[in-house]
Parts: structure tokens; sequence; C-alpha cells
């Protein structure tokens, strides 16, 4: 299992963020898309290292179209000299619609094509063989030499896709070369629903489990004291409701029988309630979402959780604020 770390969008210490995350001992970090480029952060910290992996988790698929995530894409191949993953989400009708003004339809087949697309563009500049793709979202039949940045050197990027929904998370098995978990899984969902669509799509294109790679950001709710544990504690219930108030997640929750609780959590945040919306996160829930112990006992757990699961680890909220009382918790990972 590898462990991966976040980098920020702070001008000032990019650089010095992935250098220490590589010195640390993370295998990778996830830049967000957020309210900041979540390419740029990768440009920067590419040129600090020499072994981390660099990821887009996530940026919004349907703001763009193939050809620029193509170009991107290809062009942080050659910056990270082929450590770059290009993780892709769809993000949900409002945004889409309302702040990217981008049209919406049909996600889990729109992305399947716009994967299709983008692989399409890759092989013409791969092997110089016409661009002819012709979908139902997309079409992209021109590519004269000028815009041609020939073979990437370093390969294709990999391609993940997120999901929570299983027509989404077959789509990642079929044209993807992984698979995002949402941070908004449980244990539960990811081996009763998740990962057996995800295994369902891989079987469409001949292909099984074991060549996909699942990335996994879990909450973990730990701490150096405890002052520090009960804002994790805080902090973590209250991102369990932001996302459980989305209605598209619902089907988690009512995995558990917490149907109920989504239309709740729905209802406050129309109205603001945030703090109350954490209130309704119970000891049960939490512990569903989110690994809860000490900071010496975090790698354990996490391993006794996800072990054969997931094969990247990342964390997701508030971390230790002491880098030595750290690095025996990534150390852990690595026994």
């Amino acid at each position: 299992m590898k462990i991966d770390g976040g980098i920020g969008f702070d001008p000032s210490s990019i650089a010095e963020q992935a250098a220490r995350a590589e010195a640390e001992g993370y295998d990778g970090v996830w830049s967000a898309e957020t309210n900041h480029d979540p390419f740029l952060p990768i440009a920067v910290g590419a040129g600090a290292t020499e072994k981390l992996e660099f990821g887009t988790g996530i940026t919004v698929a349907f703001a763009r179209n193939p050809m620029t995530l193509a170009v991107v894409a290809n062009d942080l191949q050659l910056l990270t000299k082929g450590r770059f993953l290009l993780g892709m989400g769809s993000q949900i009708k409002p945004h889409i619609t309302k702040r990217f003004s981008m049209p919406w339809s049909h996600p889990a087949p729109r992305m399947r094509e716009l994967v299709l697309a983008i692989r399409a563009i890759w092989k013409t500049w791969d092997t110089g063989e016409p661009l002819a793709f012709r979908g139902d979202f997309y079409t992209h039949t021109l590519m004269t030499p000028f815009f041609n940045p020939g073979p990437n050197p370093f390969g294709n990027p990999k391609i993940l896709l997120a999901g929570v929904g299983q027509q989404m998370t077959e789509v990642a098995g079929e044209v993807a070369d992984g698979f995002l978990v949402h941070a908004f899984t449980t244990e539960r969902y990811l081996r009763e629903v998740s990962l057996p669509a995800l295994e369902r799509g891989a079987a469409k294109a001949g292909k099984s489990r074991a060549d996909l790679t699942v990335s996994y950001p879990g909450f973990v709710v730990t701490g150096e004291d405890e002052e520090s544990t009960a804002a994790a504690d805080q902090v973590v219930r209250q991102q369990i409701a932001f996302y459980g108030s989305t209605p598209a997640y619902r089907p988690v929750l009512e995995l558990h029988g917490w149907g109920d609780l989504q239309s709740e959590l729905n209802t406050l945040s129309k109205r603001g309630d945030w703090v109350q919306m954490g209130e309704l996160i119970t000891d049960q829930v939490l512990e569903a979402f989110a690994v809860v112990c000490p900071l010496d006992q975090v790698a354990t757990q996490v391993r006794d959780r996800f072990e054969g699961m997931v094969d990247r680890f990342s964390f997701y909220g508030p971390r230790v604020s002491d880098p030595e009382r750290w690095k025996p918790v990534l150390a852990g990972f690595h026994d």
C-alpha cells in the first residue's frame, strides 16, 4: 500500500512542500481542484523532487474538454519525468452548469467517452496516424504537425477516475487505469458496492482488478493529545455531514440503513446550519467512515481495514503538526 500526502497552493512553498513530502517518505502527493488550479502546483513541485509521484485528486473533467486535458496531462508527464497521474471527477450538475457554465448530460457515458477521446489524441501523437474520434459528446478530427508534440518519452500518464455511484465506477474499471475512491465511502460500501462495480467494468475491457490502481483518501481521527484529537473529531464529523447532505451520495448511507440522515442533513444544509449538521454524525456513523484511534495505532488500523482493497491511501482531514511525531506513522506503512 502506497501512502500519499497533499500539496497546496502557496506560491512561496510549493517546491518546499513537495521536497518535504518526498523526504518524509510519502510515495506521492495529490493536488485538489478547490479554490485554485490543480495542475500548477504539480508543475512547480516536479523540479524539486526525484521519485515523488504527483496526481490531481481531482481535476474537474467536465469543466474542460479532452484536448485541453490531453495537452496538460502530457506536459505534466514530461515535467515529472513519468510521475504524473491524471485523476479526474465529474463534479455535480450545479457546479458544472452554474459555476463553470459547461454542459451536463449523462455523466457516466460522457466520462467514458472523454477518456476514450483523450486516449485517441495521445495515440495520434504517439503514432502520427490521423485523429478521427467521433462520439456522442466529443468530436476530435483535426491535428496538424504544428500542434502535435509527438510521442511522450515517458509514456502516457495513467488516468484514474473518481466515483461514488456504480455506473461511474464501472466506467473507471473499463476505460481508466484506476479508481479514486470518494472520501465519503465506508469500508463496507467499498467492499460490497464499489469494488464489484469496478471489477464489472474491468471485465468489459478484458482486465481484472489487478490491472487497476485504487486510491482512497480516508478520514482519520487522531492527534498528539486530547485537545488535537477532539479538534480532528469535530472537523471530520462536519466534513462527513457536508458530504452526507448531497443527494447523489445517499446510497452510501442507505447501505447502512441511514438514509433518513441524508434528508436531515440536506435540509440543514439549505438553512446553512453547518454546526448542527456535524452534531448529527453519531459515533457509529463516524467510525463507519473514519479510522478513529491513537496516533501510534494509525498505520496498523488503516492496514487492517483496507489492506488488499486499496493500493494507495492518503489522509483526509487534519494532520499532526509535529513532523517528528508523524514520521513513525508513515514508517508503519512501510514495515
